[in-house]
């Protein structure tokens, strides 16, 4: 389906994107007010092979504060997780899909910025496809730099921001810290203390962070 068909319900729509490996289930979500010149945020979810999918509750929450900030959010199921094409590819086939999703928003609305944001796995998925998709800003929260090879990774050259929980149980915490302290662009970091990987009641806190620093 072409976006330029959407038919947005509730300021909510869902289509099926062109991917590398086939379609590309995709939520799109909406403020009240846009114009040809509102950011869309493309949202990158959690590792697929353990339950990640788009309607992860901190996805959710990402698109819901961006909605609130005025974007139009684009969230999408990797490969093989619902009505997505495609198996799981190690962050590379997922972020060549994502790559490929940007490039069909453009040819939709040519006018918008383009936002990036992951978490997690998404995090590495985004960090992975930033440079090919030149995006005005960069959204990562928790991304997995003691897990994936981040060093081979271009480096983020326009504004961004990390947000990371101090008690991560899935992820080195300090891993995090040392590495955007290491960044020649570091982006500005979001350090909550006393919340996990998932940000177990901490959700609410996570959208007002966001927001001040956004």
């Amino acid at each position: 389906m072409s976006l330029s068909t959407l038919v947005f319900s509730e300021n909510s729509a869902k289509t099926l994107l062109s991917g590398n490996a086939g379609d590309v289930e995709t939520l799109l979500t909406r403020p009240q007010e846009i114009s040809p010149q509102t950011p869309v945020v493309v949202i990158s979810h959690p590792h697929p092979l353990y339950g990640g999918s788009m309607t992860n509750k901190v996805v959710h929450i990402l698109a819901k504060t961006f909605n609130e900030l005025g974007a139009i959010t684009v969230r999408f199921n990797f490969r093989g997780v619902g009505q997505s094409a495609g198996e799981y590819n190690e962050g590379i086939g997922e972020a060549g899909d994502l790559v490929l999703i940007t490039e069909q928003i453009r040819q939709w609305r040519p006018a918008a910025p383009i936002w990036l944001a992951g978490f997690s796995f998404g995090a590495y998925v985004t960090t992975r496809a930033q440079a090919k998709i030149n995006a005005e800003k960069i959204l990562l929260v928790a991304p997995p730099v003691s897990m994936y090879p981040f060093a081979e990774l271009d480096e983020i050259t326009v504004p961004w921001v990390v947000i990371q929980g101090g008690q991560d149980e899935v992820i080195d915490a300090g891993a995090v810290k040392n590495w955007v302290a290491a960044r020649p662009n570091p982006p500005a970091l979001i350090w909550m203390e006393d919340a996990g990987h998932f940000f177990h009641g901490r959700l609410n806190e996570l959208k007002e962070q966001l927001g001040r620093v956004w």
